[in-house]
């Protein structure tokens, strides 16, 4: 469970770093956490495990890991009929080398060396570029769709949220495990300085377009994102 101590960083993107040179991803990493929530693993079988279960808006693979290549997660993911947005590091810099990383799914390729600010601005166009800017998330039955400001029901009815509305619903499902104090709310999706009762408020708001459980109240602590079905 990631552990919050900024909850505004929640709306940041969440990128998977996969990069066994030890040196190159701590500096990688630090350079990217200023903008994005980043998880950094060092091999194939780390990396497998975070894509099959973690929730990314994009991956940088490093193309030569210690127990595989980077394109074979590459594959997993198109032959999962997952379209997460890849970032492909490697020192294999031939025509031939990059065009098979195409082909077998990579949206982009970064050769070593490399500058950061190259890798930084090719990661923005592939997040600007793909649905990672227009996620949905899953909320049992229901299912909000964040760029639209709505949630929609089990039967494809949709219903419209006012952005304060939406903005503490995106908090709360960025990270779903996570029980959030009205205080960690309040910095995340509205001024700092209002009073703790407008989570109350505005949880009252969804409860009453939606449903009771798509915002769990746990007693003493706060509040989680539910999961309600029909």
């Amino acid at each position: 469970m990631e552990t919050i101590d900024d909850p505004t960083r929640l709306l940041k993107a969440k990128i998977l770093l996969i990069e066994d040179d030890e040196r190159l991803g701590a500096i990688t990493k630090e350079l990217l956490d200023d903008d994005y929530r980043v998880t950094w693993v060092t091999d194939g079988t780390a990396g497998r495990s975070e894509l099959a279960t973690g929730s990314y808006d994009a991956a940088i693979i490093d193309r030569r890991l210690p127990d595989m290549d980077g394109l074979e997660l590459v594959r997993m993911l198109r032959a999962r009929g997952v379209s997460l947005p890849v970032l492909m590091l490697t020192a294999l810099s031939s025509v031939e080398d990059i065009v098979a990383g195409l082909d077998d799914g990579a949206n982009d390729y970064v050769t070593k060396p490399f500058q950061f600010a190259e890798l930084d601005a090719r990661l923005r166009v592939l997040l600007r570029g793909s649905t990672a800017n227009q996620r949905s998330y899953a909320i049992g039955d229901w299912t909000f769709l964040a760029e639209s400001e709505e949630v929609e029901r089990f039967d494809g009815t949709r219903i419209r949220l006012t952005a304060a509305e939406s903005a503490l619903l995106r908090v709360l499902c960025a990270s779903p495990e996570h029980v959030f104090s009205r205080q960690e709310l309040l910095a995340a999706a509205f001024h700092p300085d209002d009073v703790l009762g407008t989570i109350d408020t505005y949880v009252s708001y969804i409860r009453q377009k939606t449903t009771k459980g798509l915002i769990i109240t746990v007693r003493g602590r706060g509040y989680r994102i539910g999961a309600p079905e029909e």
